[in-house]
């Protein structure tokens, strides 16, 4: 499971929030004091959480996520494509093997499997919203998961965590609601190579910031794959 690898924390910051300028503000969260002696993660070396205290962060890389979606009907295409029963069960399938993955069910087709005809259902650019990105890791799990039977557990996770770190208001025009969020997944390097959110590299394993323009907070969504689990 993710349990043990994964944690939300919260940091505010006072300065006035240009979502083009993300460089600028990504390099200036890294080199806070504050950040860098609260900012948890998990040292590979010890696998118990540690912080970025005494690591100088000179490269930080920051890959705007889009984040458009303010409904779960996002995911609808799954039952009417028979990935997902009206029962809400996960059609089953052969195993198959994608990494350190192994697909059991359509479900995981989907997500993995670019060559297998349920991947199509969605498309290139809903695949890279971040309620997808989200969706994906919570289904994917971490170094020992025990897949779900039905769909409900996963949908649930990704609603209510999507909703506690993206921030939405309503638009005076059309009166419809939309997200103000701005989100980028990051890495941070020093002079040896890749820092945080790990120096091993895994699709699991991976840091988001999430940032409130209004509330001026930044969230930020860290999972280590393997968690404390996984040592040298």
């Amino acid at each position: 499971s993710m349990q043990g690898g994964i944690i939300v924390q919260a940091f505010s910051f006072d300065e006035y929030f240009q979502p083009y300028d993300k460089d600028k503000f990504v390099q200036a969260f890294f080199k806070d004091p504050n950040v860098v002696a609260n900012l948890k993660m998990i040292s590979t070396s010890t696998c118990e959480w540690t912080t970025l205290a005494g690591v100088e962060v000179k490269k930080v890389e920051a890959e705007e996520i889009p984040c458009k979606q303010v409904s779960m009907s996002f995911f609808d295409c799954l039952y009417t494509n028979e990935i997902i029963r009206e029962t809400g069960h996960i059609n089953k399938c052969l195993d198959e093997f994608y990494e350190d993955f192994v697909i059991a069910d359509r479900l995981r087709q989907v997500l993995l499997l670019e060559d297998s005809d349920n991947y199509q259902i969605f498309s290139d650019t809903e695949r890279k919203e971040f309620i997808f990105c989200l969706f994906k890791h919570f289904c994917l799990g971490g170094m020992l998961c025990q897949f779900e039977d039905t769909i409900d557990p996963y949908l649930e996770i990704t609603k209510a965590v999507y909703k506690e770190i993206v921030s939405v208001q309503k638009d005076p025009e059309t009166k419809g609601i939309c997200v103000i969020s701005t989100v980028w997944k990051v890495t941070a390097s020093d002079d040896y190579g890749t820092c945080y959110p790990s120096t091993k590299k895994h699709e699991q394993t991976f840091a988001y910031l999430i940032v409130d323009p209004i509330k001026h907070h930044v969230h930020v969504l860290y999972h280590c794959f393997g968690g404390r689990l996984f040592c040298n």
